[in-house]
């Protein structure tokens, strides 16, 4: 079935009688609509049944009961904490990397690729079409691990960017890894630019991307930041990194370099339209000021930033600045479920806690953050993100005619409120990698018998550790 579907990529699919929410710039819907994809992108959509008379037309899909939104666009995880999960439960930040670091410390190729696929298959089958991994970790004599994450996006199907992450401040030096996990200044620069020279992919609908990511400012020397934003510059990619995530990051970085995260940043070449952090929570007017200033995106994980007790970032306020902000889910060591699409639903609930109450965010503007918002925190808003002529078909049909959602009359809200959808087909350049809630081209019984033996093995060599 998969190698059918990708010989068909280049001809016609018709998708019709379905919901559908194009989270274009004016928010356009149609009930009932269709869309016709031609090759990997999107030719037409609107209301109704599709014109009729269309040529090589090799696939009809009726939708009925049935939303299609853009593919889910996920900013920013931790492929490799899918085998830690249900570890550290009740710490905050700093004490839970204290308690994880010295087992993650232990990882390897074999570990990294099925922790890759674990990520990545479960990201899929609830619609993540697009998924970014910030990976961090690179022990001594682990070998490579960039190559087998990519290696698994690549069979998943998953539109993919990878954060090269580094760490040179380990404990010797007031950090938190241990010193064997952490990199040398000039080896993460020149593993990092070689990672760059060798994956990234700067044309109009790569599947493979690459992004300059030290890893915080309490695990990476002022030096690194200062010359991975020269490097990524130089290279022409994009920079990511962790921000203003916790009270204690806030106290590190004004007893270590005398003030703030963001003015920490802006020291080091760390604002712009080419950059884009995670998490955010700890941010007074003046920082998302400077945000909006310098175009400087937010990946928002609702989810993990309640997991370690991190706070609410302040994302009504952020948005109103015009700041770009995508959803992330996080490590899944911090949000066990990994799944962006419950990120939909907790970013609501969890914003309408903070200062904006029930203002805080409406369902149309959860799902704008996991999807247009997610692309244009990447820098992909012309190619994903919504549902428009020319641009690239990467979209999901959600089940909403089911038990948890039939009594719903708004579908945008049966998905961003409701129960998690069932994803009846996901589709990434025209070319499906769901059905019916299943992966098509990774057998994911064989995937999670892996991600359990690894799981296993990484939790012996850390307990002989």
């Amino acid at each position: 079935m998969a190698a059918d579907r990708r010989l068909v990529a280049d001809r016609r699919i018709v998708i019709e009688n379905c919901s559908v929410a194009t989270v274009d710039a004016d928010d356009t819907e149609y009930s009932p609509g269709h869309l016709v994809l031609a090759g990997d992108r999107i030719e037409s959509l609107g209301p109704g049944r599709a014109p009729e008379g269309l040529a090589d037309v090799v696939r009809r899909i009726d939708a009925t009961g049935h939303l299609v939104t853009p593919g889910l666009v996920n900013t920013h995880h931790h492929f490799y904490q899918w085998l830690t999960r249900g570890l550290a439960t009740d710490h905050n930040l700093f004490d839970w990397l204290t308690a994880l670091y010295p087992t993650w410390a232990r990882i390897d190729e074999r570990m990294t690729y099925a922790a890759a696929q674990g990520s990545l298959g479960v990201l899929a089958r609830g619609g993540v079409t697009t998924a970014v991994d910030h990976h961090y970790v690179f022990p001594k004599g682990s070998g490579d691990l960039s190559g087998p994450i990519i290696r698994a996006a690549r069979e998943t199907g998953v539109r993919f960017t990878l954060a090269r992450g580094s760490m040179d401040r380990g404990e010797k030096d007031g950090g938190l890894p241990p010193d064997f996990a952490v990199e040398t200044l000039e080896d993460a620069l020149a593993a990092t630019g070689a990672t760059v020279d060798e994956h990234h992919d700067a044309s109009f609908g790569a599947m493979t991307q690459v992004a300059v990511a030290p890893c915080s400012p309490f695990s990476v020397s002022t030096e690194l930041m200062k010359r991975a934003a020269e490097l990524a510059r130089h290279k022409g990619v994009r920079l990511h990194t962790h921000g203003s995530e916790t009270v204690e990051e806030e106290q590190f970085c004004e007893e270590l370099f005398g003030m703030g995260p963001t003015d920490y940043f802006a020291s080091t070449g760390w604002l712009g339209e080419d950059v884009w952090m995670a998490h955010c929570v700890h941010m007074d007017d003046s920082d998302i000021a400077a945000f909006a200033r310098t175009g400087t995106g937010v990946a928002h994980c609702p989810s993990s930033n309640a997991r370690l007790a991190a706070g609410i970032a302040r994302v009504p306020d952020l948005l109103a600045a015009g700041v770009p902000v995508g959803l992330g889910v996080d490590g899944a060591a911090s949000n066990e479920s990994g799944e962006l699409h419950t990120e939909l639903r907790n970013a609501l609930l969890v914003n309408r806690l903070g200062a904006h109450r029930e203002a805080a965010l409406t369902a149309r503007q959860a799902l704008r953050l996991g999807t247009y918002g997610g692309a244009r925190v990447l820098g992909r808003a012309a190619e994903i993100g919504s549902l428009e002529p020319g641009k690239l078909a990467d979209l999901v049909l959600w089940k909403l005619d089911t038990l948890a959602h039939a009594s719903i009359a708004d579908p945008v809200a049966a998905l961003v409120l409701g129960a998690a959808a069932p994803v009846t087909a996901s589709f990434v350049n025209g070319v499906q990698i769901v059905e019916d809630g299943r992966l098509l081209h990774v057998d994911e019984d064989a995937v999670a018998r892996s991600t359990r033996d690894e799981a296993r093995r990484l939790a012996r060599i850390a307990a002989r550790a």
